[in-house]
């Protein structure tokens, strides 16, 4: 169970810096694929592609069904608003913005996260998680600097991701009530079955994708990646965290996506640093110490009030 001080469990933070990756990924290979093919079908084979490579883990770990409508009503939930609803309004909005800007509006989602879970009475809307967040994503925007390409005409774009960011809260929720109890393996790919059966009927409707003409080796393999890396193992590691550090805690990832999209372009593309991404990263690394709550805790300590009767008594 998520710790009852809102703070990160140690073994967590290593998996949110692995998760920022994964998820970060998606919003190059999304611009990829969209080359080609359009945001539904996009979508569709995400999550169908995920849930295929998921299955075998239910019989290596020997993970039963869930039994009946009610046993998979939850995932069904989960899987609307954690995939089917936020993936679509996400791709659809990067059709009107460019990925810099959609990666700043998904870091809008521990604060939307914020809210959800204090309006539900599932955690304590505390005056240091809210400064957290807004901090954090002062410290995104200084990331990009003026680097998102906003332009007039974009607004609806900046809805849609808006509207996805809002839906990741409202999945954490419903996780948090529901499946906090159920194995990460199990939730990741029977959330992902949901969804893909979801998406068939939603991409058959709209889009068609049986007639749209084949698409090329780079896309494919961009499809592939976005599926086994973003989204299958990805969601591996998310329900993890979410189960042991709490729905607002796992949702910090998206403030640490810019980080290491910046920190992978240094090392694997040898992209230069500024002053101003530094200046990012160290608000963004402020912002996750203040949310977790632990220096702040060890400080307190450390001004006792005997220590601060020593230190007014000296001249």
């Amino acid at each position: 169970m998520p710790p009852s001080d809102d703070r990160i469990d140690p073994r967590d933070w290593s998996l949110l810096a692995l998760l920022s990756v994964l998820w970060g990924g998606s919003f190059f290979f999304n611009g990829v694929v969209l080359r080609e093919l359009p945001p539904f079908t996009v979508v569709f084979l995400r999550v169908s592609i995920a849930a295929i490579i998921l299955l075998p883990g239910l019989w290596i770990y020997r993970l039963a069904f869930p039994k009946g409508l009610s046993g998979w009503k939850p995932f069904f939930a989960v899987a609307l608003f954690n995939n089917v609803l936020p993936f679509s309004l996400i791709v659809a909005g990067q059709t009107y913005i460019p990925s810099g800007l959609a990666a700043i509006l998904n870091a809008t989602t521990p604060l939307f996260t914020v809210a959800v879970m204090a309006a539900a009475g599932e955690e304590k809307l505390s005056a240091r998680r809210v400064a957290g967040v807004i901090a954090g994503l002062i410290g995104v925007i200084i990331l990009h600097g003026e680097g998102f390409g906003l332009a007039s005409g974009q607004g609806f774009g900046i809805l849609l991701c808006l509207a996805g960011a809002f839906s990741y809260g409202v999945s954490a929720l419903i996780a948090r009530r529901h499946l906090i109890d159920t194995p990460p393996l199990a939730t990741a790919t029977f959330q992902m079955l949901a969804s893909a059966l979801m998406m068939t009927v939603v991409a058959g409707v709209v889009e068609r994708p049986w007639q749209l003409p084949m698409p090329g080796p780079a896309t494919w393999l961009a499809v592939l990646c976005l599926a086994a890396l973003s989204t299958a193992l990805a969601y591996i590691v998310f329900f993890q965290i979410l189960r042991r550090s709490g729905a607002t805690n796992v949702m910090l990832v998206t403030l640490l996506i810019p980080v290491t999209a910046i920190l992978l372009g240094y090392f694997a593309l040898g992209e230069s640093i500024s002053l101003r991404e530094i200046a990012g990263a160290l608000v963004i690394g402020s912002a996750l110490l203040l949310i977790d709550g632990r220096m702040l805790k060890l400080t307190r300590r450390g001004i006792t009030p005997e220590r601060t009767a020593t230190w007014k008594a000296t001249p």
